[in-house]
């Protein structure tokens, strides 16, 4: 009979965890563990304890068990109550001795009597050996030591592929270069049945990969029917307008330089679910580049109105007044998104951004180094680092930093860009060709009007190589992408008065003064190419007599 009644009142226990009614649940499991002095009613305790946020109970209750540094389960829950103290050395120490390689391969534990008793759950368990890692990484990166947390975490995400808070903290934290995190996924071995979850993780990383590669990982996770069932739809196809896909091919289009694409696809997203935090964050940043400054405002009244605590909220707040060019506003917001979360990168290039917008180049680079110490798998601090360079003409500086960006992101197709027109300042014009070549292969097609600067770099390098039919070629597809570029004209008009083509070059001087009608080099031009015609004229007719 008595036992009858506890198993009720464990039943009790459960039922107050399902509904959130904490106290009542730490009132009935403290009569349960009181009647059997069982380990598992003493664990049921303490997790009705943390859910209730008696933290530093639950850990007393914990550790005055004789078994918490036996079972798996003390120790681990332990050590959470400590990471909600803040508690990271002891946190550590709970957790255990433990050393990890740079490969998240875990060795010398010294647990060989450890137990781990919670096997009554009847749906899959996450490895608690890779909640443990996980939670090492936490206290790490709490404790400053990231190259540690990136381990652990790396650790965590090997020890069991369904740990995705692991893999989240490595590429929200960009703790991970673009080969290490297709390195990282290579390495995680998946069950026979999570195969579209590999697929799934494969969109999450950085897709900096040519068009065709990217397209094909969503193009996968799309397929109509599975491979060992061709009359039902596969998983993942069911899963093709999920919120967490759409948001990574959004996030694609962004990188891509495709900003109203990706504007779009983020407002439709969010009008099913305006919550989706890494939806609007890319929302956001297709806005500020569209320069849509209304957008920006609603978003961020409606963000700090409903997450004030969240630097996510008061980036967007520095959006908006960097959109509408405020830039001391925006620097202040920025900082405030900083002093919130310290590592939301996002928040640090805005700030750089604020400060070299108006030529603060000292307090500019000042934000992207940190960025560059807080995110060593991001190339795009180090790139504003050397783009900063470039504009005090330190090109060598400029080319260092370029090249050590593209180490860490081989692929971004603007960091070849600027190395070409590095090369381009430093009169190393088949270098600043090469370049802007590499720059138009890895850009997806067709090109997008964000792309025309790259397209007249190469134009006005295949000029200074004398090579004008090509250069021709070039400002004409420059064109085709815009029609309101002085440069273009102007290069374009140039390249043919070269070429003694002196009709062609008044043509597009004329369009390039229209375009700004008081600029020096084309007026001055326009007046030599109009006498060099005139002249040719007069040597014509003299020949004929």
């Amino acid at each position: 009979m008595r036992e009858v009644q506890i198993d009720k009142l464990r039943g009790v226990v459960r039922d107050c965890v399902s509904k959130h009614l904490y106290s009542s649940a730490i009132f009935f499991a403290d009569k349960v563990a009181a009647l059997t002095d069982d380990p598992a009613d003493i664990y049921m305790q303490a997790q009705a304890l943390f859910l209730g946020r008696h933290y530093r109970r639950a850990f007393h209750l914990l550790n005055a068990s004789k078994i918490v540094l036996r079972d798996l389960r003390f120790r681990y829950l332990a050590a959470k109550c400590l990471e909600e103290l803040k508690e990271w050395d002891q946190c550590l120490l709970m957790l255990g001795d433990a050393k990890v390689d740079e490969d998240g391969n875990v060795y010398d534990t010294k647990d060989c009597n450890v137990i781990y008793m919670d096997k009554d759950g009847e749906d899959r368990e996450i490895n608690i050996s890779s909640a443990i890692c996980f939670l090492r990484g936490r206290a790490y990166e709490a404790l400053e030591n990231r190259a540690q947390a990136r381990q652990w975490y790396k650790a965590a995400i090997k020890a069991d592929p369904l740990c995705y808070e692991a893999l989240e903290c490595l590429i929200e934290n960009h703790m991970l270069t673009c080969e290490e995190e297709t390195s990282v996924l290579s390495s995680l071995q998946f069950d026979s049945e999570d195969g579209w979850l590999s697929s799934f993780y494969s969109c999450l990383i950085k897709k900096y990969d040519k068009q065709n590669v990217v397209e094909a990982k969503f193009k996968e996770l799309e397929k109509e029917t599975c491979n060992n069932d061709p009359s039902g739809p596969s998983f993942m196809h069911t899963l093709r307008n999920n919120t967490d896909l759409l948001a990574c091919k959004a996030e694609y289009y962004h990188q891509c330089g495709e900003y109203q694409k990706c504007f779009e696809l983020t407002s439709i997203l969010l009008e099913k679910d305006p919550f989706h935090l890494k939806c609007t964050l890319v929302h956001l940043v297709a806005a500020m580049e569209l320069g849509h400054s209304n957008e920006l405002y609603l978003m961020a009244c409606n963000l700090v109105k409903d997450y004030p605590q969240k630097a996510l909220s008061w980036f967007a707040v520095g959006c908006y007044y960097s959109c509408i060019k405020k830039y001391e506003q925006s620097r202040r917001y920025f900082s405030k998104a900083t002093s919130i979360d310290g590592t939301f990168l996002p928040a640090w290039i805005g700030y750089g951004n604020a400060y070299s917008a108006q030529e603060e180049g000292d307090q500019a680079m000042s934000a992207y180094r940190t960025a560059a110490r807080l995110f060593p798998g991001c190339h795009l601090p180090t790139l504003f680092i050397g783009m900063e360079y470039m504009r005090t003409r330190s090109y060598k500086l400029a080319d260092q930093f370029f090249m050590q960006a593209k180490t860490i992101c081989p692929s971004d197709p603007l960091v070849h860009n600027e190395l070409g027109v590095v090369a381009y300042h430093m009169k190393e014009y088949s270098k600043a060709v090469w370049w802007f070549e590499k720059t138009l292969a890895h850009i997806p097609s067709p090109l997008s009007e964000m792309w025309e600067p790259t397209v007249v770099n190469l134009a006005h390098a295949y000029r200074k190589l004398k090579m004008y039919n090509d250069a021709i070629l070039c400002y004409e597809r420059a064109l085709a992408l815009s029609t309101r570029s002085l440069s273009t004209y102007a290069g374009l008009a140039y390249t043919y008065h070269l070429q003694d083509n002196f009709t062609a070059a008044v043509t597009y001087y004329h369009k390039a003064l229209w375009l700004k009608p008081d600029d020096q080099f084309c007026t001055e031009m326009l007046s030599i190419a109009l006498v060099d015609e005139a002249r040719r004229g007069v040597d014509g007719e003299s020949e004929l007599l």
